[in-house]
């Protein structure tokens, strides 16, 4: 396997460095220097990628890839990947056997609570979810002209070492947002790196929520934190008099829960499967405090 990883940030660096352990070439972009050289120190060949603009040293790797990875989330100015005419991508990676595209499960929308599978129904809100659909179909779209089978990945929401309710404790930015019966599912970044590659390996298409089995009030993952740390839980903010980012406050617009059977039922484990034993593991080990990945893609 030789993989191309274009957004080495948190959860390409974790996928890169997860293909790297089972022996396969890796290679990645980056929007800096700086993290080209981390993942360079770490056998990654590592390219300077602005997200927009083939460089002149990309087709030479792109020549030698068999499994592509794109982690850029979608932009105004579309994917430079997409924006390719008929067959160039084809030209520039003449060997490749499997694509995987990293996508949200936030574009299944509000859900009212309810449970949502793969084939649910997509109620996505203006913008950023929208466009991920959008990049979803396309995706889908070039594979199927290609003869490649495409992989979707709607992640939930990630964390894991250096990213977590630990590190917001510790900085005093955690907040315990109250909004009746809303819940969220999460995924440890651990858990993207197996399930990609458990899908890159197995040549397999379609779509994949990439989830945790146990959907909670973010509120309670706080606590359960703090409990572990040995510290006070901030005090609950009811969330329609709390002070949040309208960012911050969009994601509580959407409330679901999101079912992972389809990728179990395929033979894939979850090695964090409930955020509990997460939090555990990461507590008891000390990893809560290591930066598992790079700033930016």
């Amino acid at each position: 396997m030789q993989m191309m990883i274009f957004g080495c940030g948190y959860s390409g660096t974790a996928i890169a460095r997860s293909a790297r352990g089972m022996g396969a070439g890796v290679a990645g972009t980056t929007r800096t220097l700086d993290n080209a050289t981390a993942l360079a120190d770490e056998g990654i060949a590592a390219f300077v990628f602005d997200g927009a603009t083939i460089t002149d040293e990309l087709p030479t790797a792109l020549a030698q890839v068999t499994h592509l990875v794109q982690s850029i989330p979608p932009s105004p100015d579309g994917d430079p990947l997409l924006g390719l005419s008929d067959g160039a991508l084809r030209q520039l990676c003449p060997r490749l056997q499997w694509i995987g595209y990293l996508s949200t499960v936030g574009v299944y929308g509000d859900q009212g609570g309810d449970w949502v599978d793969e084939e649910g129904e997509c109620h996505p809100s203006l913008g950023r979810s929208q466009e991920r659909v959008d990049a979803e179909k396309a995706w889908l779209s070039q594979g199927e002209a290609m003869g490649v089978p495409v992989a979707i990945l709607r992640l939930a929401g990630i964390y894991g070492p250096g990213r977590n309710a630990f590190v917001n404790l510790d900085k005093g930015t955690a907040k315990r947002i109250v909004k009746k019966d809303q819940v969220f599912n999460r995924i440890r970044v651990e858990d993207i790196a197996a399930a990609t590659l458990f899908l890159a390996q197995g040549h397999l298409s379609g779509v994949f929520n990439i989830t945790d089995d146990e959907p909670a009030p973010p509120q309670d993952v706080i606590a359960e934190a703090a409990r572990l740390m040995g510290v006070e839980p901030p005090p609950e903010q009811l969330f329609e008099t709390a002070n949040m980012t309208p960012m911050a406050r969009s994601f509580y617009s959407a409330n679901k829960k999101v079912s992972n059977r389809k990728i179990r039922n395929l033979g894939f484990a979850f090695r964090f499967p409930e955020y509990r034993m997460s939090l555990q593991q990461l507590w008891t080990t000390g990893e809560w405090r290591r930066l598992n990945g790079l700033a930016s893609g």
